[in-house]
C-alpha cells in the first residue's frame, strides 16, 4: 500500500512553513512512520494540519474554489496565512510500494484577478526508470492549467514515453481530476486513487445513534451515521473479523457481551448491545458516547480493505483514560501490518502518547508571530535517552520535556 514519506505545507492558516518527514525539497528528513501522533497545546495548529489533508482530498473531488469554501474554511483569503501574498503550497512525497521510486506531487494555489482561487502550479516528479540516484524529472508540469504530461511510466522518449501537451479548460480544477481517469497516465491514475481513498474521521456519537435504512455498506462514513449498516456488512461478509472486534470491545468495556443489529418493521436498522446481567438488549441511542466511539474505531481498524491514510482528531474524547494506551497500541499494530493503513492522530492525551515511540510523535508549537513549527520527538536526544531509560513519552510530555507549550 502507498505510504506518505513526507509533506510540506506552506501558507495554510497557521502553517506558514512546516515539513513532516522527508520530501524532495527536504531530503535530509526521515520518512514518516506508519503510525503518527501530533501533539501540542490548544491553538497550535493540530486541527489545521489534519484539515490540510482533507483540503487536498477536497481539491481533487470538487476543485480548489469549492474546497476553500467547504467545512467552514471561509474561502481562500481566510485560508492563506495572514499577511502573506504568496500561494498556498503543498508538497506530498510518497511511494506506491517500498521498492518503487518515490513521487513528489506539488500543488500551488493562488487567487486570480477577481480574487477566486485557481491552480497556479501542479507538478509530479520522479527519478527516471533504472536511476538509483540523482534528481527527479517532471512527468507532469502545469502552470495555470497549461503544460505537459508524460504518458506511461517514463519521462524519456527513448524508454517509450510520450510527451503530451495539456491545456485545461478550468484553472480551478486539478489536472489529476481529468488525467487521473486516463489509462495512458497510470501513475496519475494510481495517485488519484490513493488521494481519493484517504479517510478522515470526524465521528459524531449522536449521528451513530440514528437508525438508517437497512442495507449493508462496506465503508463507514466519516461521521459514523451509517455505523449500523457497516456492522451489517462486517457481520455478514467478515464474521470472524467482526467476532474479533466484539471480543476486544468486551475486554475494554466491561459488560458488553454481544453487539448486533435488528431490522425494524419500517426497514430501519437498530444497533443493539447485549449487556451482561440484562435479558433485553440496549439500543444505540442508550449507549454512551465512549462505547460507540471505541466500537467505531475498532471496526474502522478491522476494515478488510483499509484506507491508505486514516486521520483521527482527538480520539480520546469520551474515552476512559485506561483505554487510550491499548487503543494506541492497536492502531500501531494495524498500521504496521502488511497492507495496513498509515494512521495520523492529533491528541491531547498523554496516556495515548505513553504507548508510542519518539519517532511516532510530532510536537507542534506556535511562535509569537502566530505561525506553527513542528519537530519530531526522536530529534531530541535527551528525550530519546529518557524513553530508553523507561520513562513513558506521555509522562515526559506532561512534565514539559517535549516542549510545544504556549509562547
Amino acid at each position: 500500500m502507498a505510504r506518505i514519506e513526507g509533506v510540506t505545507i506552506q501558507n495554510y492558516r497557521a502553517l506558514k512553513n512546516v515539513t513532516l518527514g522527508k520530501t524532495f525539497e527536504h531530503q535530509d528528513g526521515t520518512p514518516l512512520p506508519s503510525m503518527m501522533a501530533v501533539i501540542g497545546p490548544n491553538g497550535c495548529g493540530k486541527s489545521t494540519l489534519l484539515d490540510a489533508f482533507g483540503f487536498l482530498r477536497d481539491c481533487l473531488a470538487d476543485g480548489v474554489e469549492e474546497a476553500c469554501e467547504r467545512d467552514m474554511r471561509g474561502g481562500f483569503e481566510r485560508l492563506r496565512t495572514k499577511g502573506v501574498t504568496e500561494p498556498i503550497k503543498f508538497e506530498l512525497y510518497y511511494r506506491e510500494k517500498d521498492d518503487e521510486r518515490p513521487i513528489s506531487y506539488t500543488l500551488w494555489i493562488e487567487a486570480d484577478k477577481n480574487g477566486r482561487p485557481i491552480v497556479a502550479e501542479e507538478r509530479f516528479r520522479q527519478r527516471r526508470l533504472g536511476a538509483v540516484r540523482g534528481g527527479p524529472y517532471s512527468f507532469v508540469d502545469l502552470k495555470k492549467g497549461k503544460g505537459f504530461a508524460w504518458a506511461g511510466e517514463s519521462t524519456d522518449a527513448e524508454e517509450g514515453g510520450e510527451k503530451i501537451a495539456v491545456n485545461l479548460d478550468d484553472p480551478r480544477k486539478l489536472a489529476i481530476t481529468s488525467l487521473g481517469n486516463l489509462t495512458e497516465h497510470p501513475r496519475i491514475v494510481r495517485f488519484r486513487e490513493f488521494l481519493e481513498g484517504w479517510y478522515l474521521s470526524y465521528f459524531v456519537p449522536d449521528l451513530a445513534r440514528g437508525m438508517p435504512m437497512s442495507g449493508a455498506q462496506r465503508k463507514m462514513n466519516t461521521r459514523g451515521d451509517n455505523l449500523a449498516n457497516y456492522v451489517q456488512f462486517l457481520q455478514k461478509d467478515h464474521g470472524k473479523r467482526f467476532a474479533a472486534v466484539l471480543k476486544e470491545v468486551g475486554k475494554k468495556i466491561p459488560g458488553i457481551e454481544k453487539i448486533s443489529f435488528k431490522k425494524a418493521e419500517d426497514g430501519r436498522l437498530l444497533l443493539q448491545f447485549n449487556d451482561r446481567g440484562y435479558a433485553d438488549p440496549f439500543y444505540a441511542p442508550s449507549m454512551s458516547d465512549g462505547t460507540l466511539k471505541y466500537f467505531a474505531y475498532m471496526l474502522l481498524l478491522e476494515d478488510p480493505q483499509p484506507a491508505p491514510l486514516i486521520g483521527i482528531e482527538e480520539p480520546e474524547n469520551g474515552l476512559h483514560h485506561q483505554i487510550l494506551g491499548p487503543l494506541a497500541t492497536e492502531m500501531r499494530a494495524r498500521a504496521n501490518a502488511a497492507g495496513g493503513p498509515q494512521i495520523l492522530v492529533t491528541t491531547h492525551a498523554n496516556y495515548f502518547v505513553d504507548a508510542l515511540k519518539p519517532e511516532e510523535v510530532f510536537v507542534l508549537s506556535k511562535g509569537k508571530d502566530g505561525t506553527s513549527s513542528v519537530k519530531c520527538a526522536a530529534d531530541d536526544n535527551a528525550v530519546v535517552g529518557m524513553v530508553e531509560d523507561g520513562i513513558p513519552l506521555g509522562s515526559l510530555w506532561y512534565s514539559n520535556h517535549l516542549g510545544g507549550g504556549n509562547p
